[in-house]
C-alpha cells in the first residue's frame, strides 16, 4: 500500500488548527519533562475543564451521571479522568492510555561527591538510552526533595536563561583513539555518567571572626580536599534550605536543558525531549477535552514507569486504574467486583505510544514496506513485542476493522508499522497489561525519529492526526 503525505491533504484552515495544536504542545513539553510536572499541568488543565477530584467527591458522599467529569491521581505520578457516558459502565468504556515517564538520568541517593577539583552528582540512567548521547550537552536538574518533617521542595534548575546548567564530560578528541576502538555501548559506561555540579571551592566570607578563622587553619589539610562539596552544600542550604542527607529522601532527575523547537526551514517538526511518549499523552488529553458527549463512558489513563516495564505502584501493572474504575462504577451506583470485572472485558483501548520512524541514514534497520513514515498520519501497530512477538499484545482483526471503519469515516490519516527489521530488536507498551482483562487493545501513536535520544523529532502533522485519531475513537460506540 502507497503511503500517503498528509501534509498533501491539508486546507488553509487545517493548516492553522495544526501549527496552533504544536505550539500547546511543546508549551506541555516544557512545562512536562518529569512524570511529576506533567501530572501538574494535566490537573490544572482538567479542572479548567470541569473536571473535579475523585477523592474529594467520595469524600462529600456524591454521585456521577451522564455527563459528570472526574480524575484521579496516584501519587502524583499517574493520572486518570473519566467521563460518564449515556450507557451502563459494565458496557464498557473507550479508553486512550499513554505513560508520561521518559529516559532520563536519576540522580542517586548518596550523590554527591569531589574529585579532581569538580564537584559531582553520581547517576543511574532510567530506561533505555544510548550514554554517549548524554555527554558534553546542556542538561537541567528538575524534582523534589521531601525533607524529613515532609516539607517538599521543588527543584528545577536550568531551564530560564539565567539559571546555571550542567553536564557531564567526555574526553578530547585528541586523546580518545582507545576510546574510539570501544563498542558504541562501553564508549560511556554507566557508572561515568556523573553529573557536573561545580568547580569552585568554599570561601571564607572577609567579616568571618576570629573563631571561624581558626578554625579554618586547622582544617586547611580536609579542606583542601572538600572544598568544593562543602561549597556545593552552602549553596544547597542558602538557597532551598536542604541538608546532603536529605538526597535520601530526593527525586532528582536530570533531562535535557532548554524548550521544544519548531525544526527545519519549514517549520514541520518538533525537536523536544521526552516525546516518547508525552506526545500521545498530550493529545490523548486533547481528545478527552474535546469530546463532550459519547455513548460509553470516556477514559484517559497515564501512567509512570513504562520505560522500566510498567512496574511498581504508579505504573500500568498496579492496582491504580482497576480502583479507580470501581470508586467510579461506586459512585454510578452500578458497583459490584462482577461489573467491575465486565466492565473491564467490555472496553475498547488504544494503547497510546510512539512508533519507530523510518530514517533513510539507517534504512537497513527497517522494513520498507512495514514502516511509519513521518508526516504519514497516526501510526496503528497491530502488535509490537521483538523477534517473535516476544512481550506483545497481537490485536484481533475484528478490532481493527472497526477502528479502520470509525477513522475512515472521520477521514484521520493513518498509517499501519512495525517497530523495525525482525530479528533486529523491538519493544512494548502497556497494550499487554490491559489486555490481561479481556479488552480489545491495540498500540496506535506518533512516529518518532531518534527515539529515546535526548532530542526527539516528531511531525506537526502526525500530533493532529493522533489527536483527531483519538476524538474518533473516543465518539465511537465500541465493539
Amino acid at each position: 500500500m502507497e503511503q500517503k503525505n498528509t501534509w498533501e491533504t491539508y486546507q488553509e484552515g487545517q493548516l492553522r488548527e495544526v501549527d496552533e495544536l504544536s505550539g500547546e504542545y511543546r508549551k506541555f513539553l516544557d512545562e512536562g519533562k518529569t512524570e511529576r510536572e506533567c501530572v501538574d499541568y494535566i490537573v490544572n488543565a482538567a479542572e479548567e475543564q470541569g473536571y473535579r477530584e475523585l477523592q474529594e467527591l467520595i469524600k462529600e458522599g456524591g454521585h456521577l451521571k451522564k455527563g459528570d467529569k472526574v480524575y484521579a491521581v496516584c501519587m502524583n505520578k499517574s493520572v486518570a479522568l473519566f467521563r460518564i457516558g449515556e450507557r451502563p459502565m459494565t458496557e464498557g468504556m473507550n479508553i486512550l492510555g499513554a505513560h508520561i515517564d521518559s529516559p532520563r538520568l536519576d540522580i542517586k541517593q548518596n550523590p554527591l561527591y569531589e574529585e579532581g577539583g569538580y564537584a559531582y552528582l553520581d547517576t543511574h540512567y532510567y530506561g533505555g538510552v544510548k550514554k554517549y548521547q548524554w555527554v558534553a550537552i546542556p542538561l537541567a536538574l528538575h524534582g523534589v526533595i521531601v525533607k524529613k518533617d515532609g516539607t517538599t521542595v521543588e527543584i528545577n534548575i536550568g531551564e530560564n536563561e539565567d539559571d546555571p546548567v550542567f553536564f557531564i564530560s567526555d574526553l578530547l578528541i585528541h586523546l580518545s583513539q582507545e576510546q574510539l576502538e570501544k563498542k558504541a555501548s562501553r564508549v560511556i559506561e554507566g557508572e561515568a555518567l556523573d553529573l557536573i555540579i561545580g568547580n569552585k571551592p568554599i570561601l571564607l566570607k572577609k567579616d568571618s571572626s576570629e573563631e571561624e578563622l581558626s578554625k579554618e587553619k586547622k582544617d586547611k589539610k580536609k579542606r583542601a580536599k572538600e572544598a568544593v562539596r562543602k561549597g556545593i552544600l552552602d549553596i544547597l542550604k542558602k538557597n532551598y534550605d536542604v541538608e546532603e542527607e536529605d538526597f535520601i529522601s530526593a527525586e532528582l532527575e536530570v533531562v535535557p536543558a532548554g524548550k521544544a523547537r519548531e525544526a527545519g526551514l519549514d517549520r514541520s517538526m518538533i525537536l523536544g525531549y521526552g516525546q516518547d511518549d508525552r506526545v500521545c499523552a498530550f493529545t490523548s488529553l486533547k481528545a478527552m477535552f474535546e469530546v463532550e458527549e459519547s455513548e460509553k463512558t470516556a477514559c484517559c489513563l497515564l501512567v509512570d514507569k513504562e520505560e522500566v516495564g510498567s512496574k511498581g505502584a504508579t505504573g500500568a501493572q498496579s492496582r491504580f486504574f482497576e480502583n479507580a474504575v470501581a470508586e467510579v462504577m461506586n459512585l454510578t451506583g452500578e458497583y459490584s467486583e462482577l461489573n467491575v470485572r465486565r466492565c473491564l472485558a467490555a472496553s475498547c483501548m488504544l494503547s497510546s505510544d510512539v512508533s519507530s520512524a523510518f530514517d533513510p541514514a539507517f534504512a537497513a534497520s527497517f522494513d520498507k514496506k512495514n514502516v511509519a513514515y513521518l508526516g504519514c498520519g497516526m501510526v496503528f501497530n497491530k502488535f509490537t513485542g521483538s523477534r517473535g512477538k516476544s512481550g506483545s499484545n497481537d490485536a484481533n482483526a475484528e478490532f481493527l476493522a472497526y477502528i479502520r471503519d470509525i477513522l475512515e469515516k472521520e477521514k484521520v490519516n493513518f498509517q499501519t508499522a512495525e517497530m523495525g527489521r525482525v530479528d533486529l530488536g523491538g519493544g512494548g507498551t502497556i497494550a499487554y497489561i490491559l489486555a490481561l482483562y479481556g479488552m480489545n487493545v491495540v498500540d496506535s501513536g506518533v512516529a518518532v525519529l531518534s527515539m529515546h535520544a535526548p532530542w526527539e523529532a516528531t511531525s506537526k502533522a502526525d500530533i493532529y492526526e493522533a489527536k483527531r485519531g483519538y476524538v474518533a475513537f473516543l465518539k465511537g460506540a465500541g465493539l
